[in-house]
């Protein structure tokens, strides 16, 4: 089944441009491995982008002619094989794949545990949610993107399902809520940091991993 919620066209743009950074790239690529609508759009984009640079002026090549042609003699690069599976990994699409494992499953907070991934641009995280397991209601400094991975979740009387991508603003206040029928693993990225309301917020989120 084709996700039903996707990237924004500026996320996508900014992806086929190479403009995004390593955390959120990596968020899209994945969202990628599922969606056949949006990687037929990211190869719309990036054959504008080429037609654009073809229309540029022409500059002048200091490569010599020796050098471009031995260039040309050198065998092309092989095409390298995905990275196999890990065990107990199974959920997890080719981009994710280099990045794991890195470390064991972290606790977050209760009914969640974490995976924090070495990504710039964010925070960036894999999380995993017990079933039927709400996350606080809470608010963040900057744009949140959340790609599922097994499982799903409920939000804002939206349903999200493997594939699919969740995106909230700064001012978005939500409390997501896996589904009841199982674990939600997710792709987290917080672009800021997680912040919880009321004077319960005040204590707490000194401690909020990030």
């Amino acid at each position: 089944m084709n996700p039903r919620h996707h990237p924004t066209e500026d996320l996508l743009l900014d992806y086929a441009t190479g403009a995004l950074a390593e955390a959120p790239s990596l968020l899209i690529a994945t969202h990628l491995t599922y969606c056949s609508a949006c990687r037929g759009e990211v190869k719309r984009l990036e054959a504008v982008g080429g037609a654009l640079v073809e229309q540029l002026p022409a500059t002048a090549v200091t490569t010599s002619l020796d050098s471009l042609f031995a260039r040309l003699d050198e065998p092309a690069p092989a095409e390298s094989a995905p990275p196999p599976v890990q065990p107990g990994y199974e959920w997890a699409p080719v981009p994710l794949r280099p990045y794991l494992p890195q470390v064991p499953w972290r606790s977050f907070l209760p009914g969640m545990t974490q995976i924090p991934l070495g990504a710039e641009g964010g925070s960036l995280r894999i999380l995993r949610v017990q079933a039927g397991r709400a996350m606080p209601k809470h608010t963040h400094n900057g744009r949140e993107l959340t790609a599922v991975l097994k499982g799903g979740f409920s939000d804002g009387g939206k349903d999200y399902f493997p594939g699919d991508l969740a995106i909230a603003g700064d001012d978005d206040l939500h409390t997501p809520t896996a589904h009841d029928d199982g674990e939600c693993i997710c792709l987290y990225l917080i672009e800021g940091r997680l912040k919880l309301p009321g004077w319960l917020g005040l204590l707490l989120n000194r401690f909020i991993p990030h």
